[in-house]
């Protein structure tokens, strides 16, 4: 006998079974993903507390680092290091204590490890016991930061009264060192500074620990297996490590298990500390309270347990009710699907039931009726189709076709390019680099293309891009474009870098345009020096020819008025030609170094006032005021007297003759840190800003100026050497209210500052 069941029984039982099947599916994927989810949570928690600790640990490291790194480049030092000047040294070491109160010991030692001065102690003169990370500060010359672990003895010798002779003879102390090495101009190492913060048993530590992670994250430092500061002051850590943990730490690998301390369970994760050596000296730890983490477990698989339960009883009385009032409509809808799979299109099927099934009649039997109408419609529609799909595969042929003509022109145009390209997206990887890139970098573009810049930069020596690229970044402005020049490898590049957006003005990238301008540098030295020879063959007959001038128009009575007007005319000349022969010359001796400065405290009102006397008959000519405001209470300015007068007497020319006439033109002057800034301005025609870039280049004449004033084109290029000269700087900017303003600074004369400069003249 065949066991046979009824629809109504079959679609009960499937209708249960695909339902507790289901439900089976979910509640196992639920628990498999709250377990990951709590796993990954967990991890992610230890790593992120990790890394923040760590940051924390050697925060004042790196304030210590970047606070001396500036003093122990200043001359006073080297110089004072040089001469082992120990009373200076232990003073200055003094006044870098007061902005690092919470240094423990400093010291600073010669080249030879020879301490010269301390910061606690008047002992000098041995050489310094934590050989190896000052050894390692010396060898790659940079600063180096590294946990110590320092004895007694080391301790006495730097006058830490805290632990001289508290701790035992071979008592150990952890101390986070920064060793600086201290570096002459012409890369010889003089000496180095070493600074020193302990560790253990700072209440300051434990108590920011406690303020920044609260109850629930336990941070724990340890000397070698032996705790010494713990986020809580009632810390249950155990004081010593187990030697498991132990013996893994000391082989250089971390650690992370769970464990009880207290009557709480953690997660904790250890991370060794290891010195200069790379020797191992203690460990960082963190351990997150696992008791929040059960407790969201456990309401979370009660509640899914509650559900499911809830639901497989609705669906056990869901399915029965669904079987028992489906099963008749659903037979007659069998017999008309049948009749319409043997092709009667005009089968209709009756069912009087107004819910779901009575509407899938409904819906039956209208399909019933336009299946025999589509039949027709499809038939022709698929005619039209065909014809569509033809034409449309022609068009993508033909946009396929000027797509790639496009981009071989694109491809032409980089490759061909002497400019190199380089272009990143918004992630800042590498998405355009063409040939003349990769000579410049010196790069192949399958090591580049689709790598982040940081790693090309790196690579090629082009580390000062990064920061011009974050700038470009930060600042959102799509016009934030910027122009740098650096050297590389005897190459002297000019780049210019801009900011690309998309649609929605969104930053897309940065478009990087790199020239090599070494031959166009070379050129225009070679112009240089051959219009500075030139020059100077010229200058000795032009001499001759003046004075031969001067005395024909001196002696010469017999001359008739036109000839005297003719030989005016070609003294005006002659004296313009020397004039211009002579600043070529200056330009000439100030870029090759030729031209001596004499340094020496300055009046820059003193200065103003010969300066004004110099052109005083040309300002008469025009009616022109000058008026003098720089004060009596300005400090004295360090520079060469004679030159400063030729720069005020240039920008004061300047402004007398191109200021309209009966207008004012005035000197101002005020502090600017170490800096004295001067200023003059006049009422002058606003220079164009297509102009302003040729203002401080030489045999650069702006339209309709010089040419008609008798200028050369040389005078704001002297400017602005001499003032580089003397370390300071000269720009232009449009006055607020019309008119110029030219500015430029001078270094105020300061005791320190002062032999600086004689010692470089």
């Amino acid at each position: 006998m065949q066991f046979s069941l009824s629809i109504r029984s079959k679609l009960f039982l499937s209708i249960l079974l695909i339902l507790l099947v289901s439900y089976s599916t979910l509640l196992f994927t639920t628990f498999q993903s709250i377990e990951a989810h709590i796993e990954n949570d967990i991890a992610k928690g230890l790593e992120e507390h990790l890394n923040y600790t760590r940051s924390q640990f050697f925060t004042r490291a790196e304030q210590i680092k970047y606070s001396l790194m500036q003093p122990v480049t200043a001359p006073p030092v080297q110089q004072h290091l040089r001469a082992r000047d120990g009373v200076w040294l232990k003073d200055a070491l003094s006044r870098w204590r007061k902005v690092l109160p919470f240094v423990d010991t400093m010291a600073i030692m010669d080249a030879g490890r020879t301490v010269v001065a301390r910061l606690n102690s008047g002992k000098s003169g041995d050489r310094y016991q934590l050989s190896a990370i000052v050894e390692q500060a010396f060898r790659e010359k940079r600063a180096v930061i590294s946990t110590e672990l320092v004895s007694n003895s080391f301790l006495c010798s730097e006058g830490d009264s805290a632990h001289c002779p508290p701790l035992p003879q071979d008592g150990e102390v952890m101390m986070v060192t920064v060793a600086i090495p201290v570096i002459a101009p012409d890369g010889t190492i003089l000496g180095g500074v070493v600074a020193g913060d302990k560790i253990n048993n700072d209440i300051n530590l434990s108590f920011q620990m406690q303020e920044i992670f609260g109850e629930d994250v336990e941070v724990t430092v340890t000397q070698r297996g032996l705790r010494i500061v713990s986020s809580r002051a009632d810390s249950s850590f155990p004081a010593t490590l187990d030697p498991t943990v132990l013996e893994r730490l000391e082989k250089g690998y971390s650690y992370r298990g769970e464990t009880e301390i207290g009557d709480r369970s953690y997660e904790t994760l250890f991370e060794p500390l290891t010195n200069s050596r790379g020797e191992f000296v203690g460990s960082l730890s963190i351990a997150l309270s696992m008791d929040n983490l059960r407790r969201v477990r456990q309401d979370s698989l009660r509640n899914i347990l509650t559900s499911a339960v809830v639901g497989i009883l609705l669906s056990f009385a869901i399915a029965f009710v669904a079987a028992r009032r489906l099963t008749g409509p659903l037979r007659e809808l069998a017999r008309g699907a049948r009749m319409i799979e043997a092709g009667e299109l005009n089968q209709r099927v009756t069912v009087k039931n107004r819910d779901e099934v009575g509407v899938l009649a409904g819906s039956f039997n209208r399909m019933a009726s336009a299946l025999a109408e589509r039949d027709g419609i499809i038939s022709r529609k698929n005619q039209d189709l065909q014809e569509l799909n033809e034409l449309l595969e022609k068009k993508v042929t033909t946009r396929t076709a000027e797509l790639s003509m496009e981009m071989g022109r694109l491809e032409t145009i980089l490759t061909s390019m002497a400019e190199g390209v380089l272009v990143t997206d918004k992630e800042n990887r590498v998405i355009l680099f063409n040939p003349a890139a990769q000579n410049i970098f010196d790069l192949v573009p399958f090591r580049v293309v689709g790598q982040p810049i940081e790693q090309v930069c790196a690579v090629g020596e082009f580390s000062l891009l990064l920061g011009c690229i974050r700038e470009i970044r930060e600042s959102g402005e799509p016009d934030a474009c910027r122009q740098e020049e650096m050297e590389v490898k005897g190459k002297k590049l000019k780049i210019n870098l801009c900011p690309m957006t998309d649609d929605a003005g969104e930053f897309a990238g940065v478009v990087m345009s790199i020239r090599d301008v070494t031959a166009e540098e070379e050129v225009d030295r070679m112009k240089t020096d051959f219009i500075s020879t030139v020059s100077h063959e010229l200058k000795t007959p032009l001499t001759s020819m003046k004075g031969s001038l001067q005395l024909l128009l001196n002696r010469g009575k017999w001359l008739t008025d036109t000839e005297r007007q003719l030989l005016s005319v070609c003294l005006r000349n002659t004296q313009r030609l020397i004039r211009l022969i002579s600043e070529i010359l200056d330009i000439s001796k100030i870029e090759s170094g030729g031209m001596e400065f004499n340094f020496k405290p300055l009046s820059m009102g003193e200065l103003v006032v010969y300066a004004a006397e110099e052109i005083k008959t040309l300002a008469l000519s025009r009616n022109i005021s000058i008026v003098n405001s720089v004060g009596d209470h300005l400090p004295m300015v360090l520079g060469d007297p004679d030159r400063l007068i030729q720069v005020l007497t240039n920008l004061l020319s300047n402004a007398v003759k191109f200021s309209p006439e009966g207008k004012v033109v005035m000197v101002l002057a005020e502090r600017e840190g170490h800096y004295l800034s001067v200023s003059v301005a006049d009422r002058g025609k606003v220079i164009q800003w297509a102009d302003r870039e040729k203002l401080f280049k030489k045999f650069q004449q702006l339209n309709g100026s010089d040419q008609q004033q008798g200028g050369t084109g040389l005078g704001l290029a002297i400017c602005k050497e001499i003032i580089e000269k003397h370390h300071g700087r000269i720009y232009y900017n449009a006055g607020k209210e019309g008119g110029n303003v030219f500015t430029f600074t001078v270094p105020i004369f300061e005791e320190d500052h002062g032999k600086g400069q004689d010692s470089h003249s």
